[in-house]
């Protein structure tokens, strides 16, 4: 028995080996989609700068642009490659990109690179889940699979934390560094043993699973392949999406929810926060408030990965909804004072407090909810496309807050973006309480059965069962 544990702690530790090397890419991501906050007001003041005014809100959108397109890389390459290849052409495109900027000498060599890191952070972020699920213990899949938002928002700090200090060049050797290591260390890791059996390959699928679990694996193979073989024949079409009652539910509740992410200025914040703590006109290092702010978001969504089965997805959406529109609220306030001329000094710490709740009002639900219930939501059949169509209205909503965001910014000031922001928090918290669906404690088919409208029906049919259940122990006595 004690050698039983040995083996099956051993396999676990060659599941947490291969996605933790199999998600460092996800650190250069988070250092790319933090990298203009601390970079641009750096290559703006630069004498030899090649940077314009102009160019920061094309430099910072090429990111999302790029993010489109790996949506339809990532479809080709996933199935046909297989999880572990496409993870590791991520990392090679990362690395282009990290190699452009650092030998960058023009706006439009900004721009290819940022596409290119839009391409590679799109194409690792619907891979790395897809091996991770795949290759986990289902004790261990969730806390697994939440290093991918973990690391991401360690590699927005490290860029808050280095990028004012150091060059352009060593950032980006930094950043180059993780994707060396993935490259040389996650190669020796095998394939997904649920890709293997969909290249009709059970053999290679055995020698996997064996690395991944280190037992008698002959009993897992035989569920996989059945798996595997459902999965191919109820495989859904995208026009599914839209022609099934339940899968509109689905995909409207998604589309609300990933759109309120950048609406309530998760991208903004990101991508310009030395830019906003320098506009409130701070006493305090504004560099060190950024990693500051960083570092509180890495600790709620590591609280938030507790919170979500404990409390459930409408009260933690409806509460981080309300508490972020009053963060953004008071902010709001704060610059619109600012902007008529009014004096703000006595009142330096207000955008600084309210920047730290949010950052933590908006980690615990509107940055979290979205990712589980994603998985929830979608049937088996139709999942891929659902959540790469969710991915995809994700990146397009980040693309325009930052259009927005920069225009009202510059025509009317940094408090108008912000009270917008606020009023789309209030509204996805309306949203949460009267039309999203709790999932919390639900099978996947009942939650199938609320979209569809059957929840009452299940419920009647149950008590049904149980009132006949009693009368006929009734009878007997």
């Amino acid at each position: 028995m004690e050698m039983f544990k040995k083996v099956e702690i051993s396999g676990r530790v060659c599941q947490v080996f291969a996605v933790i090397t199999g998600t460092l890419t996800v650190i250069a991501d988070g250092m790319h989609y933090g990298w203009t906050s601390p970079i641009i007001p750096l290559l703006e003041a630069s004498p030899n700068s090649f940077v314009h005014e102009s160019d920061v809100v094309w430099i910072e959108n090429c990111l999302m642009f790029g993010g489109v397109a790996g949506l339809f890389i990532t479809m080709c390459l996933l199935d046909k490659i297989g999880r572990k290849a496409t993870m590791l052409t991520a990392a090679v495109e990362n690395m282009i990109a990290w190699i452009l900027i650092a030998t960058s000498s023009s706006a439009e060599v900004l721009f290819v690179a940022r596409f290119i890191a839009g391409i590679a952070a799109d194409v690792n972020f619907v891979a790395a889940p897809v091996y991770i699920a795949e290759i986990a213990d289902k004790k261990i899949r969730g806390r697994l699979s939440s290093l991918i938002n973990i690391f991401g928002l360690l590699g927005l700090v490290l860029i808050y934390a280095v990028g004012p200090y150091v060059s352009v060049g060593i950032s980006s050797v930094i950043g180059m560094g993780f994707l060396a290591v993935e490259i040389i260390t996650f190669s020796t890791m095998p394939e997904s043993p649920h890709y293997y059996l969909m290249r009709n390959n059970p053999e290679a699928a055995r020698r996997s699973l064996k690395v991944f679990r280190n037992v008698n694996v002959d009993g897992e193979l035989k569920m996989l392949k059945e798996i595997v073989e459902k999965e191919n024949e109820n495989r859904g079409r995208p026009l599914d999406l839209l022609r099934v009652k339940s899968n509109r539910k689905a995909f409207g509740i998604m589309a609300v929810l990933n759109i309120s992410q950048h609406f309530t200025g998760l991208s903004v914040m990101l991508m310009n926060m030395h830019i906003i703590l320098g506009e409130a006109g701070l006493s305090v290092d504004a560099n060190m408030t950024a990693i500051e702010f960083g570092l509180v978001m890495v600790a709620a969504s590591i609280v938030s990965t507790f919170l979500i089965d404990l409390v459930g997805r409408k009260v933690l959406l409806s509460i981080s909804s309300f508490c972020t529109a009053a963060s953004l609220l008071v902010l709001g306030a704060y610059f619109s004072v600012k902007h008529k001329g009014g004096d703000t000094s006595e009142y330096s710490w207000v955008p600084v407090a309210c920047l730290m709740i949010y950052a933590v009002t908006h980690k615990i639900g509107l940055s979290f909810v979205p990712i589980v219930v994603t998985a929830e939501l979608f049937p088996t059949n139709i999942k891929a496309v659902g959540c790469t169509v969710a991915d995809s209205i994700f990146v397009i909503s980040s693309a325009i807050t930052i259009f927005v965001f920069h225009a009202l910014y510059r025509n009317f000031g940094m408090h108008v973006p912000f009270f917008m922001f606020a009023g789309f928090a209030v509204l996805v918290g309306l949203f949460a309480i009267f039309l999203m669906p709790e999932t919390k404690g639900k099978t996947l088919e009942e939650i199938q059965e609320i979209l569809r409208g059957e929840e009452n029906e299940h419920v009647f049919r149950v008590e049904t069962t149980l009132l006949l259940s009693a009368s006929e122990e009734a009878c007997d006595e």
